[in-house]
């Protein structure tokens, strides 16, 4: 369930009540059997699927184990016992250092945001529990948990409720710890992020991959269009020498013959497969209950998909040749039926022909090429300094690995590519400030007052049972709209792979800027700050008051916050101890793999059902970001140590989770080599504004004037410490320092390592070799040249049951191929 849905059913189910009518969120959950209710039915969630987890892990090791068995890197941490809990401390006992080699560097960084998000979290919540807790209750006599300050009876509440409290002497406590949370969140940060640059520099600075030796040039001018021109441009910067450059060519053509290719291979492998009949392989207990598949060797495709025993799954003829209509004539209306084996195979042919036709054709060159230099030094000095005196020309960035390129955006314009990136930044912007509003409908039709008027039966049967009211009220609302809203990331996913970006790292750290940005804009200014209004039209007054006047947010702000605690408390215990076991479950690919099993026919398909689940940063980083926001802004108000306390919650079981899924179960690419690091810190810093900007509201509506003035300089300095920030530690974090090189290996100094083929085998962590992509799927083939892999890839035959396909052009033609060194 998503954190953002959450947030926004109650944004859209308050915005839709009426003036006077209705019951306010500030009001729908003060009530203490809404907590109680919540934290039962959380607990005897989290704590079922976590049993199952424990339960099933041992017997399906090929989908909780996946990538332990799979990965040469994972296959150095120790192995997991079988016992229902006997895993535990072994995974509690992996260092950050065995996370670092096993998984790479942003995995070791997303894990140290949890460890820096638990040690302050830690901080905030022994200081809420001695001073702050202790002084609310003094003054106000409040407990911060909701429904128990308004408890019939309570007459000490009661009587200080009834006051009319202004500028008591304990709203310092809102001053003082403002400064405190925000300097100690600030230290931890500088603390942690001290670490990771220290151990990305080392990290570094002693490999001697192809990648970290390699720029991508862009704005290349039309005169330097040939790799000699560029090589002559290059080393006449004296800087380093020219190992190789490869210009990227309008290939088009090529991929998508290449990509039609994987279309007719498949559709071949069905035909014969119908043909020849295919039993699914049994189970030996390894696997999920419907079949086992056979894990075959990465980089060995050409070999048969069965072999030996195996081959006794394929069954001798036991169907005719299958048959497929052949559409012709004026607008295909005529069609006759042909053997379907007969015509794939010969389409397989002719394109086999076209490809190898445009193999050898020259295509025209780009703007973009990939510069190889002989040692690290010379690429990190190209990409930290100007190249040319022309604007728009010659710009040297970072080169992603050669796998990771996107090779068809390579060949775009950049008009085309400012175009698409523009324009579908636009459409996101609309689709996130207008998300909530476009749901308003759905929202009236959750909340009880409008079930009065449409079905008043349904209305009056919750008001007689108190508990499914409570129910329905406080969880149906974020189940409906988290059911609407759960395509919302996949969304962005999509829109951020059609802008034109040239690598998926690139594609991972817009998914998750937008991601946040969806989450914080709902969460906070549509919930928070214009949550109080009464209605529609209560909220667009709202909004347009804000907009006309700053010190508006900050009042509205202040007002809503004080309100909202019991919402976000809720939320807090039902991600952290009710929806964070299912991950362990991985209850996405359990729920999906019988569709996918069913589905399957060719031996093809029925491998790549051992595929392990892909994890994606950029839909668990900006969800972890906004919870510690949450926890942050809170952090003096007087329910924040119950706030604190589930976030705490919230971090240690995820960190525990993360690092299992991370290292055992879920394949993840090394793509940003921990750049996600300052978007985190950043987002950090945005939520420390956030909480200020309350307190000094909060400050306001209590009429302490002065003291509401004197956290004006502390706002000041966040903002400068921000921008600081970023131009003193985020280099460290995107280049490699001169100094951190090891210039006794080959490739730190002027030495460059011998050269290797454009394929080779998995190595561990090898940045060079990331599995390639082809017509939407991964190959075993692994790609160390930058080299686009319509030019290289082998031409296989198709997977046939029982039978071993002839090699054809097989990867040994291709591995003595070489990117001509210019």
């Amino acid at each position: 369930m998503s954190l953002t849905a959450s947030a926004a059913t109650a944004i859209l189910t308050g915005l839709t009540e009426q003036p006077g009518k209705g019951k306010q969120w500030d009001d729908q959950l003060h009530d203490l059997r809404d907590l109680y209710t919540q934290f039962v039915v959380s607990s005897v969630l989290g704590l079922s699927a976590f049993l199952t987890f424990c339960i099933l892990r041992p017997k399906w090791t090929e989908l909780y184990a996946a990538r332990r068995r799979q990965r040469n890197a994972a296959s150095r941490l120790p192995e997991l016992p079988n016992t229902m809990f006997g895993w535990i401390p072994v995974l509690h006992r992996i260092t950050d250092q065995e996370v670092l080699q096993s998984a790479g560097l942003d995995a070791y960084v997303f894990l140290s945001f949890f460890k820096f998000a638990i040690r302050f979290l830690l901080a905030v919540f022994i200081f809420a529990v001695a001073i702050i807790l202790p002084l609310h209750y003094k003054y106000t006599g409040q407990y911060g948990v909701p429904g128990w300050d308004n408890v019939p009876g309570n007459d000490t509440m009661i009587a200080e409720k009834d006051k009319p409290v202004t500028d008591p002497g304990y709203l310092w406590i809102y001053v003082l710890f403002a400064y405190v949370f925000s300097g100690l969140a600030i230290h931890m940060l500088l603390q942690e992020t001290n670490t990771i640059i220290r151990t990305r520099q080392t990290y570094l600075g002693n490999q001697t991959s192809t990648t970290d030796r390699t720029i991508r040039l862009s704005g290349i001018p039309h005169d330097l269009s040939t790799e000699e021109q560029i090589k002559d441009f290059v080393e006449g910067l004296r800087v380093g020498k020219v190992e190789s450059i490869t210009v990227c060519r309008k290939w088009r053509e090529l991929d998508e013959l290449i990509d039609e290719r994987m279309k007719v291979i498949r559709d071949l492998e069905r035909a014969w497969t119908k043909h020849l009949g295919y039993k699914r392989p049994k189970s030996d207990g390894n696997t999920l209950p419907l079949t086992n598949q056979q894990s075959h060797d990465e980089d060995n495709e050409r070999s048969g998909l069965l072999s030996g025993s195996e081959h006794d799954n394929a069954m001798d003829y036991s169907s005719e040749r299958p048959k497929f209509r052949l559409w012709y004539g004026p607008f295909k209306l005529r069609y006759r039926m042909i053997d379907a084996i007969d015509y794939f195979e010969e389409k397989l042919r002719r394109i086999d022909e076209h490809i190898q036709n445009a193999r050898e054709k020259e295509y025209p060159t780009t703007e973009i090429a990939f510069v190889t230099m002989e040692s690290i030094a010379a690429s990190q000095m190209l990409v930290q300094a100007i190249l040319d005196p022309h604007p728009n020309q010659m710009f040297a960035r970072l080169a992603p690995a050669p796998a990771d390129v996107i090779w068809k955006n390579t060949y775009l314009s950049r008009t085309r590519r400012m175009a698409q990136s523009w324009s579908i930044t636009i459409a996101i912007g609309f689709l996130t400030v207008f998300w909530s509003v476009l749901l308003l409908p759905i929202a009236s039709l959750l909340d009880l007052e409008t079930l009065r008027k449409l079905v008043p039966q349904l209305a009056e049967f919750l008001e007689e049972h108190v508990l499914l009211k409570s129910l329905v009220q406080t969880g149906l609302p974020t189940l409906a709209f988290s059911l609407l809203t759960v395509a919302v990331p996949y969304v962005y996913e999509w829109l951020s792979n059609n802008q034109g970006m040239v690598s998926r790292g690139d594609v991972e750290l817009s998914i998750i800027s937008k991601n946040f940005f969806f989450s914080f804009f709902n969460l906070f200014l549509l919930f928070t700050v214009f949550g109080t209004a009464s209605g529609f039209y209560g909220f667009w007054e709202n909004l347009r008051d804000a907009f006309k006047d700053s010190t508006t947010i900050a009042f509205a702000l202040a007002k809503s916050l004080e309100g909202l605690a019991p919402f976000y408390i809720n939320l807090l215990i039902l991600q952290g101890l009710g929806l964070f076991p299912f991950r362990l479950l991985e209850f996405g690919s359990v729920a999906l793999y019988p569709f996918q099993f069913l589905s399957a026919r060719t031996p093809r398909e029925y491998a790549e059902l051992a595929t392990p689940p892909k994890f994606s940063y950029g839909f668990s980083i900006p969800q972890t970001i906004l919870i510690l926001v949450i926890c942050v802004v809170y952090s003096v108000f007087p329910s924040s140590w119950l706030i604190c306390l589930f976030g705490l919650i919230y971090f240690t079981v995820g960190k525990f989770i993360y690092k299992y899924q991370l290292l055992y179960a879920m394949d993840h690419q090394q793509h940003s080599t921990g750049r996600a690091w300052p978007m985190i810190c950043n987002r950090v810093f945005v939520g420390l504004l956030i909480h200020q900007l309350a307190m000094i509201g909060v400050l306001a509506l209590r009429r302490a004037i002065t003291r509401s003035l004197l956290l004006v300089p502390l706002l000041g300095f966040t903002v400068w410490f921000s921008y600081w920030f970023g131009r003193t530690y985020e280099p460290l974090m995107k280049f490699i320092a001169l100094k951190s090189i090891n210039r006794d290996q080959p490739g730190g100094d002027d030495i460059s390592p011998s050269p290797s083929s454009n394929f080779s085998p998995p190595s561990g962590l090898d940045r060079d070799s990331f599995p390639i992509r082809i017509g939407g799927h991964d190959l075993e083939l692994r790609l160390k040249k930058y080299v686009n892999p319509s030019l290289i890839v082998p031409l296989h035959d198709a997977w046939l049951p029982g039978r071993t396909p002839t090699p054809g052009n097989g990867a040994s033609a291709f591995e003595a191929h070489q990117t001509p060194n210019v």
